[in-house]
């Protein structure tokens, strides 16, 4: 498996991480389709999506694939008075990455970042290693140590 700049960021941070990968053929799969294709339970596979609050500042919210982020929640986690989903449209240009690619790790400038509380439920967690197929597994302390991040409840 080719490293990806994630994987070389955790790398150089010392951090331990399994490189996971699942088929990536023409359309991006969903995140529960994803978790199927590695034969892992959707709890333990996280998405990262990104947000602007009506501050105009941008925030990261990690929760497991098959939930949907709360944006009432959300917002409140971070102080907002509320947030939107960016467009895919400019998820390339702020964080570097693509849509169904996006990592908590290695964005082009660090944001607010919150992770879902039942993070705390998983001794290890999967998410985007910042290319469309490519994974990495590594406990949820050692996310923390790679990227300052809060837990909250996140989920609708």
């Amino acid at each position: 498996m080719d490293k990806t700049n994630v994987m070389r960021l955790l790398d150089g941070m010392g951090i331990p991480y399994t490189p996971r990968s699942y088929p990536a053929g023409d359309s991006v799969p969903s995140g529960v389709e994803a978790a199927r294709l590695m034969g892992e339970d959707p709890s333990h596979v996280f998405k990262t999506l990104v947000t602007q609050g009506a501050s105009r500042r941008y925030y990261v919210f990690v929760i497991p694939v098959g939930e949907e982020l709360s944006l009432k929640k959300a917002a409140a986690a971070v102080g907002e008075k509320s947030i939107a989903m960016l467009k895919s449209k400019d998820l390339l240009p702020l964080t570097g990455y693509v849509h169904g690619g996006c990592s908590p790790i290695g964005m082009k400038k660090p944001f607010p970042t919150a992770v879902d509380e039942t993070v705390e439920l998983c001794d290890t967690i999967i998410f985007s290693a910042g290319k469309i197929g490519y994974q990495v597994e590594m406990t949820p302390a050692d996310l923390q140590r790679a990227v300052p991040c809060t837990l909250a409840d996140l989920t609708a």
